[in-house]
């Protein structure tokens, strides 16, 4: 570590506050009796009905959620026996790691007792608190005598992440590595540096898996595990080899696996050749690991290498399991994690690496296009699928082994819920999906050619939302898909229209958008050029036509521009007065709306009227009751500034035509979103929370709302989404990501389906 990146950790670990993590409440605590229902005299309902049932503390408490994240320090990766303070900032680490990930809370636990018996004691009594336990870095041998005596105690799980989480990751690299070189693991040689915790629970793990226990060659710091060799564990006696080898250099010869898990630089340069052909090395000593990839390359370049180090290829990391493994096994109240459940996130872990990687993974690593192979055999950690396919993967396994008390009855409802680790927008958008699949609408994609939209394209065929039509130079189009790994068929996953070569398709489109624009001052010439020039007009002319259900255009170009290209084609409904733009913020458990936030300066009170009403029904496509709010600078009359009486005016608009809606106003924003604050103000609100729709009095008031709350909170955008328009069509904004296109794509196959089924 140099000394920039010292002080850089030194400070982050500083400012603005001490530590990584903190506590915070999820219930609200704002009156009297907020507080009587949280601690005194409320708090004993629970108490009562836990001490009669037991099982109900998963209902009542947080203990359900709640991991331990328990050391003494005896172990710290790369910094060994520094003492079970010092270890602190590490468990708090994993802490983050746990709750970014899989959202699971943690406390983190540093126990002062290096003897095993005392450290039992200590973490057993702690069974009341949690929902499982997670130890970390303890070495050896005493981290197995402790766990087993965990795990014989405890009726949760008990997990030694060092150990199994290492295990797990590696045995993942294995089973892909081998596919790639064309191997069985019932045939290969393996050979370790290293028998501690990490490496004998890799090897017990792969032996599990098929590989026979006589091919595997264990070494250490002391040579061979040969037998008769003098303190030899219970962990090693059964893996120690009738043989006269001694050292590493004796048994590397034509082994097809090295794993290392020792020490920097313990296999030589001149041992390589010696190695079987198509090897695959990790080598997971951190920092330096025990030889660099580069001297592989140059070496041996037909071998597949891994690391525990993020600026190589192949990373063995444990925060690709231990999130998800722990995600399965609380959400099933596992009583253990038993090897049919490490096994199973194995093979997720494995089948992950062999699909393209999401548009986060690729952002995350500058952009590059990760395709399964010699330097992608594992999942990246930011990869947000590895939720979705983990946890449930574990679930099932606890159940197929009995030790899940509270059985998943519904997977796919589970698999919809997991949806809040991987995508922050998966619960709002899941009514909008069941519809999308339901209406199975061409959609047509203005920016055919942009490789957000294909990713986004690839995700819609895999969750059957709609059916893609690309639009752009075909040659282009191909070659992106296969250089991003997508595994998408043009002609039959989805359609290409091509602006420069399908004359068949664009002659007509073009022949009707100019009787469209013809007393516009466009000339023939120049609707031919505009429609291989502007793709959003050639998407907005296969919408008209009917040869698409719905279209998305923008996101490479300015949206105004797009917005002006597809309004006079596609008009807005029919006794509207314009056309309106809502926004979405996701702010955790919280999704505000925001109308309009893009299309009108200064709407009138009636504009205002029509917006909202339109607004309130779009939200009810994603399964939300709608709650307006017209907000204003006054409260509930208290100016009569122009602004304030036309939200007046609005107001009494809406209650006329839309009486079942939840709505009230004139009023500030904080009066909207608190009831408390609001009802201090007037006692006849007809809105019975917090409002979920927010109507501003013009768009200045809209966009700054939506774009400053949006970057002081890090919420996640959806839309912008075009109301009132005659077809389902919406323009992208240039900051739209891939799940965002992919979201906007439901919104717009969902706005295709048959009169009733919104």
């Amino acid at each position: 570590m140099d000394d920039a990146l010292r002080q850089a950790a030194l400070n982050y670990h500083r400012e603005p506050r001490p530590g990584k993590l903190s506590i915070e409440p999820t219930k609200r605590m704002e009156t009297q009796r907020d507080l009587a229902l949280a601690y005194s005299p409320g708090v004993a309902a629970p108490c009562l009905d836990i001490a009669a049932n037991p099982d109900l503390a998963r209902d009542y408490t947080a203990r359900g959620n709640l991991v331990a994240v328990i050391s003494n320090g005896t172990a710290v990766l790369g910094l060994g026996n520094i003492g079970a303070l010092a270890s602190k900032p590490v468990m708090e680490g994993k802490a983050v790691l746990f709750k970014k990930f899989a959202g699971i809370d943690v406390f983190d636990i540093e126990v002062d007792a290096t003897d095993p018996d005392k450290f039992v004691e200590v973490v057993a009594a702690l069974e009341p608190t949690f929902g499982a336990i997670n130890l970390e870095d303890i070495k050896a041998p005493e981290c197995f005598e402790i766990e087993a005596k965990l795990r014989e105690r405890m009726n949760i799980p008990v997990f030694h992440d060092d150990q199994h989480g290492t295990a797990i990751v590696c045995a993942a690299a294995v089973r892909n590595g081998l596919l790639l070189q064309g191997k069985h693991l019932s045939e290969v040689k393996v050979v370790t540096s290293g028998a501690g915790a990490a490496a004998m629970a890799c090897v017990r793990l792969l032996i599990a898996m098929g590989l026979p226990q006589d091919n595997v060659t264990l070494t250490d710091i002391k040579g061979v595990v040969y037998k008769g060799r003098e303190g030899l564990t219970p962990e090693l006696e059964p893996f120690a080899r009738e043989t006269n080898a001694r050292t590493l250099g004796d048994v590397i010869a034509g082994a097809d696996v090295f794993l290392g898990l020792s020490a920097p630089r313990v296999l030589k340069e001149e041992w390589l050749p010696l190695l079987a052909e198509k090897p695959l090395i990790l080598a997971l000593a951190n920092p330096e690991p025990e030889v660099r990839p580069e001297i592989v390359q140059q070496v041996r370049p037909d071998a597949i290498m891994a690391t525990g180090r993020s600026d190589y290829p192949n990373q063995v990391n444990n925060v690709l399991c231990f999130p998800y493994i722990f995600r399965g096994a609380l959400d099933c109240g596992a009583t253990t994690i038993n090897a049919e459940m490490e096994l199973a996130c194995v093979e997720a872990i494995a089948e992950l690496a062999r699909i393209e990687p999401d548009e986060v993974v690729a952002r995350a690593y500058g952009g590059a296009a990760l395709v399964f192979g010699q330097d992608y055999i594992i999942p990246k950690p930011f990869d947000p699928r590895l939720a979705l396919l983990i946890a449930p993967a574990v679930a099932k396994a606890a159940m197929a082994t009995g030790v899940a008390r509270h059985p998943i009855e519904d997977f796919v409802a589970y698999e919809q819920q997991l949806q809040r680790f991987a995508y922050r927008s998966g619960q709002l958008m899941h009514p909008v999906f069941e519809k999308a699949r339901a209406a199975q609408t061409r959609v047509a994609y203005a920016e055919g050619e942009d490789e957000r939209v294909l990713r986004a394209a690839q995700v819609v065929v895999d969750e059957r939302l709609a059916r893609p039509v690309l639009i752009g130079r075909r040659d282009v189009i191909k070659s992106k898909i296969s250089g991003l790994g997508l595994r998408m068929a043009v002609g039959q996953d989805v359609e290409i229209v091509d602006p420069f070569a399908d004359e068949e398709v664009l002659a007509p489109l073009t022949d009707g958008y100019q009787k469209i624009v013809d007393r516009r001052g466009v000339t023939p010439g120049a609707a031919r050029y505009r429609m291989r020039g502007r793709p959003a007009l050639t998407a907005a002319m296969l919408l008209q036509r009917g040869m698409v259900g719905a279209a998305l255009c923008g996101g490479a170009a300015d949206w105004w521009q797009q917005t002006a290209d597809v309004l006079p084609i596609i008009p807005r409904l029919p006794g509207l007065q314009r056309v309106y733009a809502l926004s979405a913020l996701i702010l955790g458990e919280r999704t505000l709306f925001f109308c309009d936030t893009h299309m009108n300066v200064d709407p009138t009170a009636e504009e205002v009227a029509e917006m909202t009403v339109l607004a309130a029904d779009a939200i009810r496509r994603f399964g939300i009751t709608p709650r307006a709010a017209l907000l204003s600078h006054s409260n509930f009359g208290a100016s009569n500034s122009p602004s304030a009486r036309k939200m007046r005016e609005a107001l009494a608009l809406v209650r006329e035509d839309a009486p079942e809606l939840e709505i009230d106003g004139e009023m500030h924003a904080d009066a909207a979103l608190i009831p408390a604050l609001r009802d201090l103000m007037v006692t006849s609100s007809s809105l019975t929370n917090g409002a979920n729709l927010l109507v501003m009095p013009n768009l200045d008031a809209a966009n700054i709302a939506f774009t400053l709350l949006s970057a002081a909170t890090n919420a996640l955008q959806v839309g912008p989404m075009l109301l009132g328009m005659s077809k389902p069509i919406h323009v992208l904004t240039a900051s739209a990501t891939a799940r965002g296109i992919v979201n906007m794509t439901a919104l717009a196959a969902a706005g295709n389906a048959a009169p009733g089924e919104d």
